[in-house]
């Protein structure tokens, strides 16, 4: 059963990006799961301060590799879209859910004046980090399992319910806290922390554990829940699987021997996860869902595939090189340097101010307020004039 060139090309495409956004906006969960599991205030002081440190200028800009995945999966398979909006609806809103009360609490807890508000900020932060890879692992495993029909009339509850769905989601938020301790290892060690380092080097290794744990037991109930997936798995597929399971083994090797190069150690921590995904989508070739759904079934018409390639081409050439610079900046701790740099021009200058001399200070909350709903005002009419006048002519 062969698929054509452009089919397979975009679900290529589709499955790089699931293993970007596994990558970098795993790192991001994986942070709030340390977070949660840090301690109490001063205890878990100095690991949240470098979770904090190391997740802000990034934590946005990760969840655009979501974006292109589901915008890349609505357009190029719009059948398997569907069918998994159906029905897997509710853990997509419970994932979307923990996006969202995620993004609120990392904000409210930089901001909250309050200790009690600042700590129920950062529980909020840290629960929603488990729940979102939690449930999007069981929609991972739904539609691994087969249990996604191309032709759902709903929710289907025991799809994402079922043993090998609950054990991919606990897989997930594993992979992601690992992932996450590999690199604030590295964080640690390029400020010479050598204490956080080994802190996040102990954990890095016990995740490490857990996650290959929790791979060999829902590979093995793949072999009753999903067979057609367990036997690519172990045949054209078991060279990716293979790889995985040495790069694994080696970044557990120089966390123990306390090697902690860069580029190697990110570089075998992200085979490890990549690999995975990639062995699960060519072990799924050519369903989109097993059993049911194909790739040339289930694919768009060529105009819009072609279509799907020069955006592509396209976000390869304008915002790779803007995600390239974020990180470059972020690892360097330039982003950071800068701000506390204003904070100390601005205190010096408020301090610097005589008894009788105002000092410099920002314009109160109410009046940047108003100035952006007024700005915000001003731009909604002039669009509305440009689209009124196209339309008369």
């Amino acid at each position: 059963m062969s698929s054509s060139p452009d089919a397979i090309a975009a679900a290529a495409i589709l499955f790089v990006v699931i293993a970007a956004y596994a990558l970098f906006g795993g790192a991001d969960f994986g942070g709030g799961v340390w977070d949660l599991l840090a301690g109490g205030a001063q205890r878990g002081r100095a690991p949240r301060q470098l979770i904090d440190e190391s997740i802000t200028p990034v934590w946005e800009a990760n969840h655009v590799w979501l974006i292109f995945i589901l915008v890349l999966l609505w357009t190029a398979f719009p059948p398997a879209f569907a069918a998994i909006m159906t029905a897997l609806f509710v853990p997509l809103s419970l994932s979307l859910l923990g996006i969202v009360l995620r993004g609120v609490g990392f904000a409210f807890r930089h901001t909250a004046e309050r200790l009690r508000m600042e700590q129920f900020a950062g529980a909020t932060f840290a629960s929603a980090s488990f729940i979102t890879p939690f449930f999007m692992g069981t929609v991972v495993g739904a539609v691994a399992t087969g249990q996604v029909p191309a032709h759902p009339h709903g929710n289907i509850l025991g799809a994402w319910t079922s043993t090998t769905a609950i054990m991919t989601g606990f897989l997930f938020v594993a992979a992601c806290a690992y992932i996450s301790a590999v690199y604030l290892v590295l964080e640690a060690h390029h400020r010479g922390d050598r204490r956080l380092a080994r802190y996040f080097a102990l954990r890095a290794t016990a995740a490490g554990v857990v996650t290959g744990l929790l791979a060999g037991a829902t590979f093995a109930e793949l072999s009753s829940s999903a067979p057609r997936l367990f036997d690519r798995l172990t045949g054209i597929a078991l060279p990716l699987v293979a790889i995985s399971i040495a790069a694994g083994i080696a970044v557990l090797v120089m966390l123990w021997l306390g090697w902690y190069r860069d580029l190697v150690l990110r570089a075998m921590a992200a085979i490890a996860v990549a690999t995975v995904v990639w062995g699960w989508g060519l072990a799924q070739y050519p369903y989109l869902l097993p059993t049911s759904l194909t790739l040339t079934a289930g694919r768009a018409p060529n105009g819009t595939l072609v279509a799907e390639f020069v955006v592509t081409g396209l976000a390869v050439l304008l915002v790779a090189p803007g995600f390239a610079l974020l990180y470059f900046l972020q690892q360097r701790r330039l982003l950071s340097a800068a701000e506390s740099e204003s904070d100390l021009r601005l205190a010096a200058r408020m301090e610097g101010s005589g008894p009788g001399q105002p000092a410099a200070v920002a314009a109160p909350v109410g009046v940047r307020l108003t100035t952006a709903v007024v700005l915000a005002i001003l731009a909604a009419r002039a669009i509305r004039d440009v689209f009124s006048r196209s339309n008369r002519r």
